[in-house]
């Protein structure tokens, strides 16, 4: 049998590992035979490749060390760092966050975990992120960073490659490869998804891009993904929108939103998404980034519009039917909220989040029978994070049939499994304050503060404890605290008014 043909019908197969060993063993006998040279590099990057689409969270080093300046001051709704305060509904109501888990830029989670999900955890502090950074990654101290992060990605399927490395990309002629197309596409991806090498990827598509006489598109979008991964992101703004100019594909449209995304421009991302649904109006990746960009500046009424018609579209898209449940459970209706989580688990869907909200759905739809056996179900999934929300909502569970003891081991345990968990912390202070330990409490409401300073329930806590205890100043101080990080709680605006006829009478 022929050993090319072989090797491709493999590729085809997605049996890439053994594809690699027909066109190395190949190379041996005849190292200048382009056609296995180009399926073995082909099957490399396949093996190694990444959908950089998705990956697009800020990492330590990359924030520290990012030159790109954006506006300090944004217009509430124009930035995902000041993302609106509130959702106005069809029915002209005001629709807040009360009730509702926050990031830590204060807008409501989405449900669904997305890839800014493995960023800082929420609060987590400059000072403190710097001060651990050693503890996380052995033998240094190095924050992790975009780039870093991509080599490390491909670091563990680099181990089953054969022996060394395929191709040494900073001693190969780049103009050479760059007058073979094909071979120069092959390259292209090889540099960037298996050898992580952006710089010298950047220079092939230079030279690539000038022979074709800027008219290719690929090419484009290629150098945009290069300018990406070296933080050059108005070059690589320049790239894709040259790129769509040629040819208006929805990958460019993706990586260009990313880009805007990248500068805290969400306003222009969707702009551009919405430009480019008028080529491609029924494509899913295009909805599903427009509602991820309705999600970032709280417009969470057009978002849950366009997850509807992603739905239509797609009934088995997770994220849609993820966020759907979520701002169902949310709006006090755990009885939809459920049928969305039972359509999960039938499509193979099986984690300890899913668990745990099929749970707490259930609790509320009175159906306390099934309520143990999905926490159970839970915590025997459960694995680090996850482990401590799931007991953190046991608490909530103990608390609502009134066993205060299990609420107190949950939140117990909670914190223990994760030193970090603000909301446990927060709730241990009033189960404390209600046994009359105030200053078992006051130290519990300061350490979920620390951890968390975008929480307002601390801080209100807090400033109860200092009413109660006569301190009205720095009550005071604690609720104009918890006013700013939620605007809209009732319960602190009564504090400071009460706190205003005490003041003026004394």
């Amino acid at each position: 049998m022929d050993p090319l043909w072989l090797a491709q019908s493999k590729y085809r197969r997605r049996k890439y590992q053994e594809c690699v060993e027909i066109c190395t063993e190949n190379l041996h006998r005849n190292p200048y035979d382009e056609s296995f040279w180009y399926l073995k590099c082909r099957a490399l990057t396949a093996i190694d490749w990444l959908d950089d689409i998705e990956l697009d969270d800020d990492t330590l080093g990359d924030q520290l060390l990012d030159e790109n300046a954006i506006a300090q001051m944004p217009r509430p709704g124009t930035s995902m760092n000041r993302p609106a305060t509130g959702m106005s509904t069809a029915a002209g109501q005001l629709r807040t966050r009360t009730g509702r888990p926050v990031s830590s830029t204060g807008r409501p989670v989405s449900g669904f975990a997305r890839p800014t999900s493995s960023a800082l955890r929420q609060g987590t502090s400059l000072e403190r992120a710097l001060g651990t950074a050693g503890g996380r990654r052995m033998m240094t101290a190095r924050p992790v960073t975009g780039s870093g992060r991509y080599v490390r990605l491909g670091t563990a399927s680099m181990l089953e490659h054969c022996g060394d490395s395929f191709i040494d990309s900073d001693k190969i002629d780049i103009r050479k490869y760059a007058k073979k197309p094909g071979l120069a596409r092959a390259l292209g991806d090889y540099m960037l998804y298996v050898d992580h090498n952006p710089k010298r990827a950047l220079e092939l598509c230079s030279h690539s891009t000038k022979l074709t006489d800027y008219r290719d598109w690929w090419w484009k979008e290629r150098l945009g993904k290069c300018y990406y991964q070296l933080g050059m992101f108005r070059d690589a703004e320049k790239q894709f929108l040259s790129s769509q100019k040629n040819c208006c594909t929805v990958l460019a449209t993706l990586d260009l939103c990313k880009v805007y995304m990248k500068m805290d421009q969400p306003l222009k991302a969707l702009e551009a998404f919405e430009k480019s649904l008028e080529k491609h109006k029924h494509s899913i990746s295009l909805i599903l980034g427009m509602s991820r960009c309705h999600d970032s500046v709280n417009n969470i009424e057009e978002a849950l519009t366009l997850y509807k018609q992603v739905v239509q579209l797609e009934p088995s898209n997770v994220e849609a039917l993820a966020c759907l449940a979520n701002d169902h459970f949310y709006n006090d209706q755990p009885e939809i909220a459920l049928r969305y989580y039972r359509r999960l688990l039938q499509m193979g869907v099986n984690n300890a989040e899913i668990w745990n909200n099929v749970a707490l759905c259930c609790f509320y739809s009175s159906q306390y029978d099934m309520t143990i056996h999905c926490f159970e179900k839970a915590l025997a999934l459960a694995v680090d994070e996850g482990m401590a929300d799931v007991w953190y909502n046991v608490g909530h569970i103990a608390i609502a049939i009134g066993d205060i003891g299990l609420a107190y081991q949950a939140f117990k345990i909670a914190v223990s499994v994760d030193a970090n968990h603000a909301e446990s912390y927060n709730n241990l202070g009033v189960l404390e304050l209600k046994r009359g330990s105030f200053e078992q409490a006051r130290s519990n409401f300061q350490v979920a503060e620390r951890i968390a300073p975008h929480l307002h329930e601390p801080k209100y806590n807090s400033a109860l404890i200092a009413f109660d205890a006569g301190d009205y100043e720095e009550s005071v101080e604690m609720a104009n605290n918890s006013l700013e990080a939620f605007p809209e709680h009732e319960d602190s605006k009564d504090l400071l008014q009460q706190l205003d006829k005490i003041l003026s009478l004394l």
